[in-house]
């Protein structure tokens, strides 16, 4: 099982110097990937519920910094060699599609092959009003995105016909250095995102999932059978996900759906996923300091990767 770290691009540790050394950090550590999440702009009455919070309000308060995240993976194809740099999840509908796939394919590129494309389709309501993009639709457009993808991805004359996205006759160029694509995760977590997975993704990639690795793999079942009906094989879809994490010195109570606890009862936790099938985990590491996210970071990896081996 391989894991990744999310990367401090808000708050008030965000900025080029703690970005490039929490990348490299991450690399010398021996963890695979390195996340960045997509935030444009935070409003500053948020009446959306966040599904990712136990009292189901934003995290980040709307004066604190976040950076745009394709930028920061720009920037960090240059100060990283071998790491992984994936985007946790690249908002579908806040991007023109021809505008946010030539970056990623510029990334690609300057990467030398190391971007994983973490899709989704958003949940605030305000950030999508500000943006002027359609939320009742984010779903449909956001299908339709990744269904232009796969031509700008592999033809050379251009066109396409939806009911969001129209041109015809154009070239894209560069095509992806990774073949025969940059890897597509696709997130969220219902039947809706599951489907999309199967028809679309390289793999289905469930954000803060607060369920038990059993209840994971049944959802993963849905993923497989929707890739079966498109006509794709279900084999070639993979189980991976991002999970909140919260490292003790002590042992803590133990809650089976959730990833917290001193580094051996952590083990034995991440153990119950790898067995379900899951081959890549996102940590996002929810102390809310920076050093003391720090020093979390380094005793995962001192203290739990060599025991996962």
């Amino acid at each position: 099982m391989k894991f990744g770290v999310f990367l401090p691009i808000s708050g008030r540790a965000a900025g080029p110097a703690t970005l490039m050394g929490a990348a490299r950090q991450a690399e010398a550590l021996g963890y695979d990937s390195v996340w960045c999440a997509d935030r444009i702009i935070i409003p500053w009455e948020i009446k959306t519920p966040y599904p990712y919070s136990e009292g189901q309000s934003f995290i980040v308060p709307p004066d604190r910094p976040f950076f745009e995240p394709l930028t920061c993976l720009a920037f960090l194809a240059g100060c990283t060699e071998k790491i992984s740099l994936g985007i946790s999840v690249l908002v579908l509908p806040y991007r023109h599609p021809l505008y946010w796939a030539k970056i990623a394919t510029t990334i690609d590129h300057l990467s030398k092959g190391r971007l994983i494309l973490g899709v989704g389709v958003g949940w605030m309501v305000e950030e999508f009003a500000a943006l002027g993009a359609n939320f009742e639709k984010r779903g449909e457009s956001s299908d339709e995105q990744l269904e232009l993808l796969r031509a700008l991805w592999s033809e050379e004359k251009i066109g396409f016909e939806g009911r969001h996205y129209r041109f015809s006759d154009i070239a894209f160029s560069p095509k992806p250095l990774q073949k025969p694509r940059i890897p597509i995760w696709v997130g969220g977590e219902g039947v809706r995102a599951q489907r999309r997975a199967g028809e679309y993704g390289d793999a289905w990639f469930p954000y803060f999932v607060r369920m038990t690795p059993e209840e994971l793999t049944r959802r993963f079942d849905h993923v497989r059978r929707s890739a079966e009906k498109a006509g794709r094989d279900p084999e070639r879809i993979r189980l991976n996900c991002c999970l909140p994490i919260e490292l003790s010195r002590e042992p803590l109570p133990q809650e089976e759906d959730r990833l917290r606890g001193s580094p051996e009862q952590v083990t034995a936790l991440l153990r119950g996923y790898e067995k379900t099938g899951v081959e890549h985990i996102a940590l996002q590491f929810m102390v809310p300091h920076w050093p003391e996210r720090v020093e979390q970071i380094e005793r995962f990896a001192r203290e739990v990767l060599p025991a996962l081996g």
